[in-house]
């Protein structure tokens, strides 16, 4: 692909990730043409129909957020700071927007194409190495795995419609607060947990 038309090929489905962020999947593929600065024709000619450009964002979604994890394991001091900077990141309210509208989609839109599964399953595992790390370095709960955090970003960043008003209104805190509830010495003891 020449660079003009990769460029051209990337505006677009950035842009489209901001449009449907801000307007949901069914936004009007001309606003999406209009925010990328190419005609109606170019983005049609690139995807055919709007699936073809929602799973480009899925997929443009989930490197993102390998990428941020990269980032935040590559900066952070520890790796329970680079958890904590990049679950933070995630359910930042634009990016939740975007996860909020990409979750209401059938599983074969996005979830069920093997080249989503398999750039989702990359992510995992590195995120999971990263709670490992975490867990080896002594800062976080050995009886919390990565399934625990990609839940919680579930619930924050892609049904945060869900969440209660005044977790709703305040999401970084209760963010904050049950991160701070996955620290080494935050356990419950085992005695007083209930059946």
């Amino acid at each position: 692909m020449r660079a003009d038309a990769r460029r051209n090929l990337d505006k677009i489905v950035e842009a489209a990730a901001e449009i449907m962020a801000e307007r949901g999947v069914g936004a009007p593929m001309e606003a999406v043409a209009r925010r990328a600065g190419v005609g109606v024709g170019t983005l049609y000619r690139r995807f055919p129909d709007r699936n073809a450009l929602i799973a480009a964002v899925g997929d443009h979604y989930v490197h993102a957020m390998a990428d941020a994890l990269d980032r935040a394991a590559s900066s952070a001091p520890d790796a329970w700071s680079a958890i904590w900077d990049f679950v933070t990141w995630a359910a930042e309210p634009g990016r939740a927007a975007l996860a909020t509208a990409l979750a209401v989609l059938p599983d074969e839109v996005i979830m069920g194409r093997e080249e989503f599964a398999r750039a989702r399953a990359r992510w995992v595992e590195r995120f999971d190495a990263l709670v490992r790390r975490a867990q080896a370095e002594g800062s976080m709960r050995t009886d919390v795995g990565v399934d625990d955090l990609i839940h919680l970003l579930n619930v924050f960043a892609c049904h945060p419609g869900r969440l209660p008003e005044p977790v709703a209104s305040r999401p970084v805190r209760y963010l904050h607060l049950m991160l701070d509830g996955m620290k080494t010495g935050a356990a419950t003891p085992s005695a007083h947990v209930a059946p």
